[in-house]
């Protein structure tokens, strides 16, 4: 297994100008010809790798219709690729060393986009001077697709946190949203505790031995699982220890209810076991999925950790960016997502009621689409409300071994829940995280 090393692994800066060059020469095939995937000859037409029609691939078609306004011969191919088979491709390409089997873009998870580009540099181009303005969108996100200062994607599917929260089992307990905006998780956990004396109803739930709400925390405060050199920074971290500490009590006290699928997770949800749901935006599809909840559910920041310098109320969980290839027409991928994803309101308003995909890009917060009250949440403007929250996410470093520690911390919270001493447990995560980047 390659051992990280510190910063940006990239090639020479002579390899990277012919790699360059030889794209923008014609060296790449039409994709139609069963050759390479992108670099169409005629130089109108870019391929796509993404998955989920009605969410990712929507988006898509419908910015190749608003880019045709301008551009009626401009085509996109766009290849229904899943999120396993990307990362697998983007693997086994890089270490084959076919870069001209890359498409012109692609999507890539955000929690995967460091990795990849610190251990496969040459599969994607640094797009920091493609004219898309970076600063409309959120640091947070942005951060997960920079590496060295190098801007390498364009944010598009939100995973900004949001709390859900069950209006009428608040109600029941006599509380409300008010009561849970702006607080500390000390301050919840006392909530947390009357909700479920009230209702009998847990205020949150989620899958056993995912750390998915821990690491929610951890960014809350601005904190990582590695520092920026790209060393796990498991052991004596403060703001990690503090997230799971706060967990364990709520499991203890039947304020968090853990059950053992995803499956279950939703069902806890729709069913009404639950009475929130602290997570990415994207949950707010399955929430709604339960028609009869409709104007019983509003959304409301996050509690920040108690006596941690730096914490707040705002996190992320998923997301992903497209990236353009090392393969592309650049000069046309580029102008495509800066007309598009990094400049359309247009295209933001439809997506949004349609595919319910809330933007990264902080102008399409400014439409009246995103100002509209939402009927299932009371009337809130929830998708406005989440771009300002988005605004105010805390960057997080991912590093090239994220899921390696994720998975180590994730097995870590079980053993400190069944008994085992915290620290100890840490140490283990963090050894495990070690030797596999050794």
């Amino acid at each position: 297994m390659k051992k990280f090393r510190t910063g940006l692994v990239v090639a020479s800066t002579a390899t990277l100008a012919l790699s360059l060059a030889a794209c923008s020469s014609g060296d790449s095939t039409d994709s139609s010809s069963g050759g390479a995937t992108g670099g169409d000859a005629m130089g109108n037409t870019l391929t796509v790798w993404a998955w989920d029609p009605n969410f990712n691939i929507y988006a898509m078609q419908a910015a190749e219709k608003i880019y045709q306004k301008d551009h009626p011969d401009f085509t996109l191919d766009i290849q229904e690729v899943t999120w396993d088979d990307v990362q697998t491709k983007l693997t086994t390409l890089a270490q084959s060393q076919e870069y001209d089997q890359l498409p012109d873009i692609f999507l890539m998870q955000n929690n995967a986009f460091q990795k990849n580009v610190i251990n496969y540099p040459d599969i994607v181009t640094d797009i920091t001077d493609s004219g898309v303005d970076f600063s409309q969108f959120p640091a947070g996100v942005t951060a997960y697709s920079t590496i060295d200062g190098k801007n390498y994607g364009v944010p598009f599917d939100s995973g900004t946190a949001i709390n859900a929260m069950r209006t009428d089992v608040l109600e029941q307990a006599g509380l409300t949203i008010d009561d849970f905006t702006d607080i500390t998780w000390d301050q919840y956990e006392t909530l947390a505790k009357q909700v479920l004396d009230k209702t009998g109803k847990p205020l949150l739930s989620g899958q056993a031995g995912s750390s998915d709400m821990i690491l929610m925390m951890l960014q809350s405060a601005g904190a990582s699982l590695f520092d920026d050199q790209g060393n796990p920074t498991i052991v004596d971290n403060a703001a990690l220890k503090a997230a799971i500490t706060v967990y364990a009590q709520m499991v203890k006290d039947g304020t968090f209810s853990e059950v053992n699928s995803w499956d279950e997770y939703i069902a806890t949800l729709v069913n009404g076991t639950a009475a929130s749901a602290i997570n990415g935006i994207w949950i707010s599809g399955s929430i709604q999925s339960a028609e009869d909840q409709s104007g019983k559910w509003a959304v409301t920041d996050l509690p920040a950790l108690d006596g941690i310098d730096g914490a707040t109320h705002y996190s992320a969980n998923g997301g992903s960016s497209w990236a353009v290839s090392s393969n592309a027409d650049v000069a046309l991928a580029e102008d495509f997502l800066k007309s598009t994803f990094a400049g359309s309101t247009e295209l933001y308003d439809e997506i949004l009621p349609a595919s319910g995909a809330v933007a990264n890009w902080l102008p399409a917060g400014d439409s009246a689409v995103y100002s509209e009250p939402q009927a299932f949440f009371g009337g809130q403007p929830i998708y406005s409300d989440v771009l300002k929250f988005a605004a105010e996410v805390p960057a997080n470093n991912t590093g090239a071994y994220y899921y390696e520690a994720r998975d180590a911390v994730s097995a870590a919270i079980t053993k400190i829940i069944n008994g085992t001493d915290m620290d100890s447990a840490l140490q283990e995560a963090q050894d495990n995280v070690e030797f596999a980047m050794n």
